[in-house]
């Protein structure tokens, strides 16, 4: 038997899963490690604990597993699209990584705009100037921090930090750069032009290669650390987001996911580029070779519930860890027992900005109708159907652009919830499907490193092997009825606070 690992680098904690070649696990082990919001609307994380969690959860899947270190054969790392992770000379971090909701560099997606242009822009890299990617954030570094861009001398992206430990090579592939602003997303290559217009190093940035292209092996002291082989090979792998997409089966046209996890996605496989002249959704480069995707983001998704339980439901996670069960349980039973619009109350999931449809990293979270009668209750599913409102808007817009979808799987912490499931399938009014495999993303780059390394002959015929349809849920029309009547609402209410959260800001 062979084996095969995947690395999904979160922003709350990095998990390492060893499959067989079947997709069946073997092995799994996760590590945790924290965020840090020096000011409002920052957020940055080290690198180093990236590194450690990766090391220390190889180490126990490999020992765990008991396997001969030799039939491991391929390892894929996915990670967080966008933050910024700048070495020196020596190959060592020179601060810590500014990562995808950080939303500090408004100032520098203006100078990016000014210097090439909104529409030139979007020709070239599939979407307009954005706070959450990375380009931004170089500039931001080089305005406030000359010292530390002076030292500079390689710039990569989360996962790829972690792939330079293991196997000591600079390199990302296609789905990850295209989230940089600095790759030409329809010639698949960094782009000359916008390079020399941001007057930024071509020198700086890594090799880029297809998801599924080995980009290394391990190195020798790494072998010895973890136990794994100084033959197993690491793949190009992917953006959390491309790599959830394999592992969920969505690797052909007409095929999209959900995804609910800190941030929410809406994703559709194209096999052609379909690019949003407005830029409101974006289009990247995905994990299939010569293939893209378009997605709409919810900022602030599952990171919506995770704020809320951890501010006013203290008594579930200690009633949880009591019970040894996830409060998240208590949560879904709650929310059970309220009716569809949440007794008339509308969460705006704004907690970390917005990107998909408003692109404004000034507004902010609102609960909207809250009157006495409202209780706990209430607000958890107001917050469970606000951010299924903004994942609706997501898949609006794509339908709007020509991307027919015929099948919808959901993924994510969210998607295991069988209540956000059902919200969906009633918003979005279609079937709502879950695969067997939970480990998405993992799953996902450890079946590119089974293309990579010709366990698989290509990305579908592995998802065709590896997956099968799990649950199902279909959408109830008078649910369908009600949400539309109060998405409309809700769509209704950002035009109204918008300038009113521009002078809160400046305040």
């Amino acid at each position: 038997m062979r084996y095969l690992i995947g690395i999904d680098l979160g922003t709350s904690a990095t998990k390492t899963v060893l499959f067989d070649e079947e997709g069946g696990i073997v092995a799994s082990a996760s590590q945790e490690y924290p965020m840090y919001q020096p000011q409002n609307g920052w957020a940055e994380q080290r690198p180093e604990d990236w590194r450690d969690a990766a090391l220390t959860t190889i180490t126990k899947v490999v020992k765990e597993s008991g396997v001969d270190k030799e039939e491991i054969k391929g390892l894929g790392i996915s990670g967080q699209m966008h933050g910024l992770v700048m070495l020196d000379e020596a190959g060592k971090v020179i601060r810590p990584s500014i990562i995808w909701c950080d939303q500090r560099t408004a100032k520098e997606c203006e100078e990016i705009t000014e210097k090439i242009g909104r529409e030139r822009l979007i020709e070239i890299t599939a979407n307009p100037a954005l706070t959450g990617f990375t380009a931004s954030k170089i500039l931001w570094v080089r305005n406030h921090e000359p010292e530390n861009y002076a030292k500079c001398r390689h710039i990569l992206l989360p996962k790829d930090y972690v792939r330079y430990i293991l196997t000591g090579e600079f390199a990302t592939e296609v789905s990850d750069a295209s989230g940089m602003q600095l790759l030409d997303v329809p010639n698949r290559c960094w782009s000359d032009e916008v390079l020399e217009k941001l007057e930024i190093d071509k020198n700086l940035l890594a090799k880029v290669y297809e998801s599924v292209e080995v980009t290394g092996t391990i190195l020798p002291e790494i072998a010895e650390k973890t136990g794994l082989s100084v033959h197993t090979a690491v793949v190009g792998g992917a953006g959390d987001n491309a790599a959830a997409a394999v592992g969920t089966g969505i690797v052909r046209e007409g095929r999209a996911f959900t995804t609910i996890g800190t941030s929410g996605v809406v994703f559709a496989h194209s096999d052609k580029v379909t690019i949003d002249k407005k830029g409101r959704v974006h289009t990247f480069c995905c994990a299939v070779p010569g293939a893209w995707h378009v997605m709409g983001v919810t900022q602030g998704a599952g990171l919506s519930l995770k704020w809320f339980r951890d501010n006013f439901c203290q008594d579930y996670i200690n009633r949880a860890k009591l019970e040894g069960k996830d409060a998240y349980e208590y949560i879904n039973e709650d929310v059970a027992e309220i009716p569809v619009g949440s007794n008339r109350l509308i969460y705006l999931p704004y907690l970390m900005g917005e990107r998909t449809p408003h692109l404004d990293p000034d507004c902010r979270g609102v609960f909207f109708g809250l009157s006495a009668i409202h209780t706990r209750k209430d607000m958890l599913r107001a917050v469970m159907e606000g951010v299924s409102y903004s994942l609706k808007d997501c898949n609006d817009i794509l339908k709007e652009m020509g991307v027919e979808v015929d099948e919808m799987m959901a993924c994510g912490g969210g998607g295991r919830s069988p209540i956000w499931r059902q919200m969906l399938a009633d918003m979005y009014n279609c079937k709502v499907k879950t695969v067997t495999a939970k480990e998405g993303p993992a799953l996902g780059v450890a079946i590119l490193a089974g293309v990579g390394t010709g366990i698989y002959e290509s990305v579908q015929a592995a998802c065709d092997k590896v997956l099968k349809i799990d649950k199902e849920c279909t959408p109830i029309s008078e649910h369908t009825e009600k949400y539309a009547a109060y998405h409309k609402v809700y769509q209704e209410l950002y035009p109204a606070l918008k300038n009113q959260y521009k002078a809160l800001q400046e305040i």
